[in-house]
């Protein structure tokens, strides 16, 4: 494994709308996040305004990284750390919990001013953790975008997926006690 590889976070956004042939559903990044584990707790620090637009993603599933232009991508990332997020009052997402026995994921989610619950199970394949959960935007007041007066918006609900080395200091499959993965 490349000792390099802090793992990744994945949102998928959801087009929706009378007009919604005309928009994209989307896949972004966040470039800047730190996880920590210790034990079973688990805490997370991420920055919104880190997002980045990858591309559209298809019917089949498949992101297209070149289906929007420079523009189009710096725009809708505008949009969502100014106008959706609010990234300059809340610059920062915070979430405290625990893994269950189960391999569930299970604690509570600070954004924008708001805390709400979430759980999600996480797998592990091979060297890498994974876990896939659905966020619904207005727990935390956030609601979602609209325009040309909501003939196109956004879902009311986005992805989030991870996938990280199960350990990030090493290259094994097991994690040491406290470990921590950070993207700059």
């Amino acid at each position: 494994m490349n000792t390099q590889d802090k793992g990744t976070i994945k949102v998928f956004t959801f087009k929706d709308g009378l007009l919604a042939r005309l928009a994209h559903d989307l896949r972004l990044s966040l470039g800047r996040f730190e996880i920590r584990r210790e034990g079973t707790a688990l805490s997370g620090r991420f920055w919104p305004a880190s997002l980045t637009v990858d591309g559209v993603v298809g019917k089949d599933g498949r992101v297209d990284l070149e289906g929007l232009g420079a523009g189009d991508k710096a725009k809708i990332q505008r949009n969502i750390t100014d106008e959706i997020l609010l990234t300059a009052q809340h610059p920062e997402v915070t979430f405290s919990g625990a893994l269950t026995p189960g391999g569930v994921l299970d604690g509570r989610l600070a954004m924008a001013g708001r805390t709400a619950p979430v759980r999600a199970p996480v797998r592990v394949e091979g060297d890498r953790l994974r876990a896939e959960f659905t966020l619904v935007p207005s727990q935390w007041g956030i609601a979602p975008y609209k325009a040309l007066a909501g003939a196109i918006k956004l879902q009311d609900r986005v992805v989030v997926a991870l996938d990280l080395p199960a350990d990030p200091n090493a290259g094994g499959e097991t994690t040491p006690d406290p470990c921590t993965w950070t993207a700059p």
